[in-house]
């Protein structure tokens, strides 16, 4: 899947614009949680780790077929160091991330909105964006519930892969913000 958009996000300058430039952003350790579901997820993510099998043989100068035969941790550390990543592999391995390790965060939040989901993964393939004010109410349900930097990059997560759908978050303030500031 490609990501040819641009950020849509005028108010918040904390949205990249994209899965590749979202990854750069986040911690060593949440990369390196990232990396480790991303590995383990062999049923969605094959397309995508071939492609980080690629990326990482030409940034350490290993033979393809080296890099695929690494065990696991290695390529969980080498995926987690790489300087870059292509919006495909850094979008799968930020969705693999919070299906793996955020679950319940991502099924209160659904819940808040009135979402069908099966334990935080959409059921629906075509969403509507959901109504501002209801956005804002669920928003704040996850403040409460979860911690600031979790919640933050799951916003994040959701405005890169689908900005369309989820553009209403970038209106929100970020946590601690006043409603003016952004």
């Amino acid at each position: 899947m490609a990501y040819p958009f641009q950020s849509p996000v005028t108010g918040r300058k904390d949205i990249p614009a994209g899965p590749g430039k979202l990854w750069k952003r986040i911690s060593q350790e949440r990369r390196a949680e990232a990396s480790a579901a991303f590995w383990n997820d062999e049923e969605e993510s094959v397309e995508q780790q071939a492609e980080a099998l690629l990326a990482m043989a030409t940034h350490f100068r290993f033979r393809p077929k080296t890099v695929r035969m690494l065990p696991l941790d290695k390529k969980v550390r080498y995926l987690a160091s790489l300087p870059a990543l292509s919006d495909s592999v850094a979008g799968r391995a930020l969705v693999a991330y919070h299906l793996a390790h955020q679950r319940p965060m991502l099924s209160v939040f659904l819940d808040a909105l009135g979402i069908s989901h099966d334990n935080g993964v959409l059921k629906a393939e075509e969403l509507k964006a959901p109504e501002a004010d209801r956005l804002k109410e669920a928003a704040a349900t996850l403040r409460a519930a979860y911690p600031k930097d979790d919640v933050e990059l799951y916003f994040q997560t959701l405005l890169v892969q689908d900005p369309e759908t989820w553009g209403g978050l970038a209106d929100l303030p970020i946590d601690g913000e006043a409603e003016g500031q952004k």
